[in-house]
């Protein structure tokens, strides 16, 4: 079967999808309900599957309907990139473009270095999605993800970049310090109320420490236990208790004076930042340019 053979039905399948309707389908196509009706039974024939769940009131996609749909709409979004691509002669980045980012770094360091990209590249149209979670990249159509862990950067089809280790400090809000004193040491620390990060399988973070032998680990004192590193910033300016937390996470607080570092000599490395993209051969113009302007704005070491 010649491969334009494939494409045959594909405009009136998605459009059908899109609708709820052939009705509607013909109308944004300029056909008629009979030639959307026919075109979609033939495509299913071709398939040797049915598409879609019809009844005299609904048009319903059936399983393997959907999971068509999400790819043939993904090969007309190709489709329409490469003809913008053609048009603009490759001199500029052009099309859809996919980054993944973790949830709370991405907004508040990846947001804005993305904006101030995609304004000066209008012809981008960008999917960002926010994820703490471990995905297959290559399956979800991920053309760049941030990540920090050293996970996926090693897994076949993708190549990375380090930019970057987070720097984790302890700090403290300044009438928590005012009320309980300033720790001078590790020991002294260790007996202040701590906000530690608690994991989603119910295990809780514990402090590092610098260490004359490396890096030592040590239980935190829980005063109260929060699983989001927003929540633990906010708690720790209300004055619930002292948290060891990445520089990136508090810039904004240790500047205007909300937050004070603690034990400034227990600053340690924390997890490494990576880009992470398909290992597809030349990269194109806009990955190359996303990652390009990632990499020099995002260095966090």
């Amino acid at each position: 079967m010649l491969p334009l053979e494939r494409l045959k039905g594909i405009d009136a399948f998605v459009a059908a999808a899109d609708l709820g309707s052939f009705t509607a389908a013909a109308k944004r196509l300029n056909f008629t309900v009979s030639a959307i009706s026919k075109s979609v039974a033939r495509l299913e024939e071709r398939l040797n599957c049915r598409l879609f769940e019809r009844t005299t009131r609904s048009l319903r996609l059936t399983d393997a309907g959907a999971a068509f749909y999400t790819t043939c709409v993904r090969v007309l979004g190709d489709l329409a990139d490469a003809e913008t691509v053609l048009a603009a002669h490759g001199s500029e980045p052009v099309g859809r473009i996919k980054v993944d980012m973790p949830v709370t770094f991405g907004r508040r360091r990846v947001m804005p270095i993305l904006l101030r990209f995609l304004e000066a590249h209008p012809s981008l149209r960008p999917h960002l999605t926010f994820t703490d979670r471990k995905i297959d990249i290559i399956e979800e159509c991920v053309d760049v993800a941030v990540r920090i862990g050293a996970s996926q950067i090693l897994a076949d089809g993708l190549a990375s970049r380090h930019i970057g280790t987070e720097r984790i400090i302890f700090c403290a809000a300044p009438a928590f310090v005012d009320r309980h004193g300033m720790p001078a040491d590790i020991e002294r620390l260790m007996l202040l109320p701590g906000i530690p990060y608690g994991r989603s399988d119910g295990s809780i973070s514990p402090w590092k420490f610098a260490g004359p032998g490396g890096t030592e680990l040590r239980a935190a004192p829980a005063r109260m236990v929060l699983g989001s590193a927003e929540a633990q910033v906010e708690a720790v300016k209300a004055g619930f208790g002292a948290a060891q937390l990445a520089t990136w996470l508090v810039t904004d607080e240790l500047q205007s004076g909300q937050l004070v570092q603690v034990l400034p000599d227990q600053a340690t490395e924390g997890l490494p930042l990576h880009l992470v993209w398909p290992k597809l051969g030349q990269l194109s113009l806009k990955i190359d340019a996303a990652l390009a302007v990632l990499s020099n704005e995002l260095r966090i070491d």
